[in-house]
């Protein structure tokens, strides 16, 4: 004979407050973590209104009690490089967090070309067999998108090995390759990163309103919601012949045509806000070093010219989610790409990221030699990992090194001559292939036309027969430019321009003008 209703009931209310009263952890605070050196360190998680917890970690012992929402969080003094420890966690029940290591932390963000394994760039085989480094710990952020900011992610933090590296960030574990073996300290990467991405998506909805001309987004968002009902239905229909047409190629041995992507709407990773309120903002009680960023690719749109304004806004807003002053922000320029749009919206994204070296703390890897003409995403991830990891142990840990490629200071007219002078000249500019290319010179006409270049000493030298009167440079302003310019140290000069013009008339352009 069952139980009588009121027993069955009373057990249940009691196993559901033993439930509530459980502590309770973020994904981030588990087995295999590694927390920042050197700062404070705030553990974090979730108990019965009230419960007292106790938390232990390498000699220090704290306590707190859950607020009335069941939130706690304790506060442990900073700690230097090393490990493993045991973090133990007790209120009620008794959590012990193990393998905790203490070093490095960095956030690897952006889009697909973050994202891009290790299994699918150059050399695959051979970098997964040699990724033996336990002491690099990887922690992949799950895909999710939300209107509201969340207060965990899904994700583990796992040792670095042959199998966990295939699917991990290519670009972040070079990253954290390279700079493991310098320092001589553990490191781990947050991976949170979706392909295809905008940067509005990653920055917070109070951000995007806050800023005048970012409320752009907000209202074609708006838009597309309005419109999403239709786009839906129309969507479906061209879905179900899709999968009529893929099932076909199949049966006959033919490539299957390209799945229909899925119109904006709710839900959808376009969703400004959205990333960042699902995969930045329940990282950032977590202390970090810095942050490495590789996108730009999706804001490649007719609203480029917003990208400058969005990308320094995005990055002020990380450094006030997460509380740690202008924290290290190193990102990647976009690569060169011969498919990229025509309209010259891939340069004005290169050259938003290029003036985003204004903020503080920041450093920009160039990547215009390493692009592929008809891949978006070149295979060689290992020197755009390089090349953020020389900008880290430059801009954060010090070492006097050479980090950047030339970067265009100032301009200055000698005759019927310009001459160029860069910051990052290294141990000397040089022209890779034996001459320079891609240079440009216009006059007040604004019309440029190719220029003859020359290196001497550390600036560049730039004219034109057919401007006598020289007022603006162009360098490999171009969607697949062939880069020329480099310092001695083998890294490549930005792609930039002297002037500001929305109406130039560039070579083979006609008479066509753009920016």
């Amino acid at each position: 004979m069952g139980k009588p209703f009121w027993q069955s009931c009373s057990l249940l209310c009691l196993a559901l407050a033993l439930l509530r009263a459980d502590v309770r952890l973020p994904a981030l605070i588990s087995d295999h973590m590694l927390l920042q050196r050197d700062l404070p360190l705030r553990i974090w998680g979730w108990a019965e209104p009230g419960e007292q917890v106790t938390v232990r970690l390498a000699g220090q012992t704290t306590e707190t009690v859950a607020d009335s929402a069941g939130r706690w969080e304790v506060w442990l003094r900073p700690m230097a490089a090393g490990g493993p420890h045991e973090l133990v966690v007790r209120g009620r029940n008794t959590i012990s967090v193990r393998d905790v290591l203490v070093g490095e932390v960095w956030v690897a963000s952006g889009q697909s070309n973050m994202a891009w394994p290790v299994e699918r760039s150059r050399d695959p085989e051979k970098e997964a067999a040699a990724a033996n480094y336990p002491r690099i710990r990887l922690f992949k952020v799950g895909l999710k998108t939300s209107e509201e900011p969340l207060e965990d992610v899904e994700g583990a933090w796992q040792p670095c090995n042959p199998e966990t590296v295939k699917g991990f960030s290519a670009v972040g574990y070079f990253f954290a390759r390279h700079l493991h073996e310098r320092l001589g300290v553990p490191v781990g990467v947050i991976q949170s990163a979706w392909g295809g991405t905008p940067a509005q998506a990653w920055t917070s909805r109070a951000t995007l309103v806050s800023e005048p001309t970012l409320q752009t987004f907000l209202i074609e968002w708006n838009r597309a919601l309005v419109n999403w009902p239709r786009a839906k239905r129309r969507w479906e229909e061209g879905l179900r012949d899709w999968e009529r047409r893929a099932a076909e190629a199949k049966r006959e041995g033919r490539e299957p045509p390209p799945r229909p992507s899925q119109p904006p709407g709710p839900g959808h990773p376009h969703t400004p806000a959205g990333l960042f309120n699902a995969m930045i903002h329940p990282l950032t009680p977590y202390a970090i070093r810095g942050a490495i960023w590789y996108q730009g690719e999706s804001n490649a749109t007719p609203h480029a010219h917003l990208y400058r304004t969005l990308f320094e806004a995005m990055i002020r807003d990380w450094r006030q989610a997460w509380g740690l002053g202008d924290f290290p922000f190193l990102f990647v320029q976009l690569a060169s790409y011969g498919n990229a749009p025509p309209e010259g919206y891939w340069s004005i994204v290169q050259e938003a990221q290029l003036k985003a070296l204004e903020l503080r703390n920041t450093a920009m890897a160039v990547t215009i030699d390493i692009g592929e003409e008809k891949d978006i995403h070149p295979k060689n991830k290992q020197d755009v990992g390089l090349r953020l990891a020389l900008a880290a142990r430059a801009l954060v840990y010090g070492e006097k090194i050479v980090y950047s490629g030339p970067i265009f200071r100032q301009l200055t007219r000698e005759g019927d001559r310009l001459r160029l002078w860069f910051d990052h000249a290294g141990g000397g500019l040089r022209a890779r292939g034996g001459s320079l290319k891609e240079f440009l010179v216009a006059g007040a006409d604004r019309v440029f036309h190719p220029a003859h270049a020359a290196i001497e000493a550390d600036t560049v030298v730039v004219w034109s027969a057919e401007v006598k009167e020289p007022v603006a440079v162009r360098y490999a302003w171009a969607n697949f430019p062939e880069a020329t310019l480099f310092n001695a140290e083998g890294l490549p000069a930005s792609p930039f321009r002297t002037d500001n013009w929305t109406d130039a008339r560039l070579p083979g352009d006609a008479n066509q003008r753009r920016p």
